[in-house]
């Protein structure tokens, strides 16, 4: 194949960055308090944030003080930013902006993790901090490495990129604390749970069934594979007229120009950018995480 060089080469890089920083020729940062990554190795979606979210809930129940740190993929701006209730998916990025609304914890963006977590602890008394993605961000020391991948998926052709799908070689694994599948079935993996459908315009919650809304519905996803969410809400029972964008697409008013009195239900990561969109009749699909105890319990020894 004519991309192999390429990925020769993307190999090689990976391999000499994750050297300088396991060798000693480069430091991370490294913070006062515990770091937990929450990462992958391939492009595309495998259930990160929602692990984030379900972390970070877990955690603030026992009174831990939880911040979060990401990249702020898809955002305009490449500035550090502080999320707060003001922030919009622009400045900062849908996923934090999603976790910010969930969890209600402190939460910065910034390409250089070190430079989230060192203004977060600036500003934040705060015991531990999550790491939204950022595996491979070595310039952030980690104390605990969780690395997510689809059951589905998998790791696909086992190629680095450009070639296929992987960020990092599948030896990689070898050296990271928990690896954990989204949606398989040993009692190790992560669950998704759906818990409601949320309006859009109102915040009401009704049960994600077709006698709450309507068995006929348009269903958005600017997500990785928007397809899971499609199979989702077919065998919720809905008839489902897919509407699939790119991952983190940015919405605009014209998306949704031919769907009017349509009922939409859209992912929670592409309802942060859609309030102001969209009509009264828009849902979007509250989901859950569901933590397996080898996971809970590696992070709770952090402590």
């Amino acid at each position: 194949m004519l991309l192999l060089p390429l990925e020769l080469l993307f190999r090689c890089a990976v391999r000499l960055r994750r050297a300088a920083f396991t060798t000693g020729l480069l430091q991370p940062y490294r913070a006062p308090v515990p770091v937990v990554v929450v990462g992958n190795i391939t492009v595309g979606g495998s259930g990160k944030t929602p692990v984030v979210i379900a972390l970070a809930d877990m955690l603030t129940a026992k009174g831990i003080r939880v911040g979060v740190v990401s990249r702020g993929f898809g955002r305009s701006v490449s500035a550090l930013r502080l999320v707060d209730d003001s922030s919009s998916a622009r400045d900062v990025g849908d996923e934090p902006l999603l976790i910010y609304r969930r969890t209600g914890c402190p939460c910065a963006v910034h390409k250089d993790r070190s430079k989230a977590a060192s203004a977060l602890l600036d500003t934040y008394p705060l015991d531990v901090l999550l790491a939204d993605d950022g595996l491979q961000h070595y310039g952030l020391a980690r104390d605990l490495e969780v690395v997510m991948y689809d059951a589905a998926m998998a790791f696909g052709s086992g190629h680095c990129l450009p070639v296929g799908p992987l960020r990092e070689p599948v030896s990689r694994l070898a050296s990271a604390d928990l690896v954990l599948a989204r949606g398989g079935g040993s009692p190790n993996d992560v669950g998704i749970e759906v818990q409601c459908l949320v309006n859009l315009a109102t915040g009401e919650e009704r049960a994600c069934l077709p006698s709450a809304v309507g068995a006929e519905i348009v269903a958005v996803a600017g997500i990785a594979q928007p397809e899971h969410f499609f199979v989702q809400l077919r065998n919720a029972g809905f008839n489902v007229t897919p509407f699939a964008f790119r991952d983190h697409h940015e919405f605009c008013a014209a998306d949704f120009s031919a769907l009017q009195g349509r009922v939409i239900i859209m992912t929670q990561k592409d309802a942060v950018k859609c309030v102001d969109l969209v009509g009264d009749n828009v849902w979007y699909v509250k989901i859950n995480a569901l933590l397996p105890p080898v996971l809970t319990d590696a992070v709770l020894q952090l402590f």
